[in-house]
């Protein structure tokens, strides 16, 4: 494997300017706030998994900002991850970014962490961040964003299956159109692991996005997607640990209308042993899903089924009444007041989305 450090003078690309277009955010979040001069401040729940010496961010002044950060989450990568590496660097080296890959160890149990602090010593613009202990796939990529020098963070995986040889193709589209603020790599064909299973799943997952935001969704939880880090720093916190957090910046990105543009791509079969088990993930993306859309708009999730009652309880109560005057069974007066009960939570919970300050 050949080494690849960076070649030329690599200047960063220039950040598109500030317009009342782009910035789609009304308020900031609670919680540690961004400075322009570098990443987060670690938040306390999450120094937990970072050595002490990375607790502490590394000031703007100490190295020069990269114009892109690749996140990549790595749990016993050890046998492909520097063929990863060496694939993404390649790509990188030849474009016209700056850039740095911040390789994040999940508390691996093999030699990843190993292999990934020799590839540091021979790839000029690699960061190794280790846990401390395991996080999961969305935790290694919040802190990985939050952490992240770039302006425009890349996310995907450590497991061969993404074209992660296009990750400028995709930057250059949002450096070039400040329209988007996220590019995903939309996969055409499906090479997970239980393929009968997941592809009617994903399909059935992503109508249902699709149906309660109403967005057309190429690919709901593509783990190759590009966005600008300022944007995404108010919904990092919402990100769960596992793999619907790609799901969730989707669904996030979408519901506060930060357009997001589907690149098609190829998926190929992963390296090494998948981590996805097909009946709890499939679970938690379904709940993720719900979760995120009763998040920012919950009549969509509550009213449908409260008219959808009362209207039933209501034809049920004319039927009773011409079969037995002024006489209701207790199922029909069940299914009236379920659905004013539903309809009242649905109005008092997009009454508290609308007062929020927050994001």
């Amino acid at each position: 494997m050949s080494e690849h450090t960076s070649t030329g003078p690599a200047v960063p690309v220039a950040a598109p300017a500030s317009t009342p277009e782009t910035q789609k955010i009304p308020t900031a979040p609670s919680g540690p706030v961004a400075t322009p001069d570098g990443p987060l401040a670690v938040h306390p729940a999450d120094a937990a998994y970072l050595p002490s010496t990375a607790a502490t961010p590394q000031s703007a002044h100490d190295a020069d900002k990269p114009y892109v950060t690749i996140v990549l989450p790595c749990f016993n990568e050890g046998e492909h991850v520097l063929q990863e590496i060496d694939r993404i660097t390649a790509a990188m080296n030849s474009s016209e970014f700056t850039y740095e890959l911040l390789c994040i160890d999940d508390a691996s149990t093999d030699d990843t962490l190993e292999v990934l602090r020799d590839a540091a010593t021979r790839y000029a613009n690699i960061r190794v961040m280790p846990f401390r202990r395991n996080g999961g796939s969305g935790t290694a990529r919040r802190i990985g964003t939050q952490q992240a020098h770039g302006e425009i963070v890349v996310w995907t995986d450590a497991d061969m299956t993404y074209e992660n040889e296009r990750i400028p193709e995709l930057v250059r589209i949002l450096r070039d159109d400040e329209s988007y603020d996220q590019v995903v790599g939309a996969r055409t064909t499906e090479e997970g692991t239980h393929k009968w299973a997941r592809v009617p799943a994903k399909w059935l997952i992503r109508k249902i996005a699709e149906k309660l935001s109403n967005q057309t969704i190429p690919d709901l939880n593509s783990g190759l997607r590009a966005f600008r880090r300022e944007v995404s720093l108010p919904y990092l916190r919402l990100l769960p640990p596992g793999f619907s957090c790609v799901t969730t910046i989707t669904l996030a990105f979408l519901s506060n209308q930060h357009d997001i543009k589907y690149v098609p791509t190829s998926y190929a079969k992963r390296a090494g042993v998948s981590k996805f088990h097909f009946v709890r993930d499939a679970y938690r993306y379904i709940l993720q899903v719900l979760r995120m859309v009763m998040y920012f708009d919950p009549l969509k999730v509550l009213m449908p089924p409260a008219l959808w009652l009362v209207v039933i309880g209501v034809l049920k109560a004319v039927v009773d009444m011409v079969r037995h005057p002024f006489y209701f069974p207790a199922s029909t007066v069940l299914l009236i007041v379920s659905g004013i009960m539903i309809g009242s939570l649905a109005l008092l919970s997009d009454l508290v989305v609308r007062s929020r300050t927050g994001v």
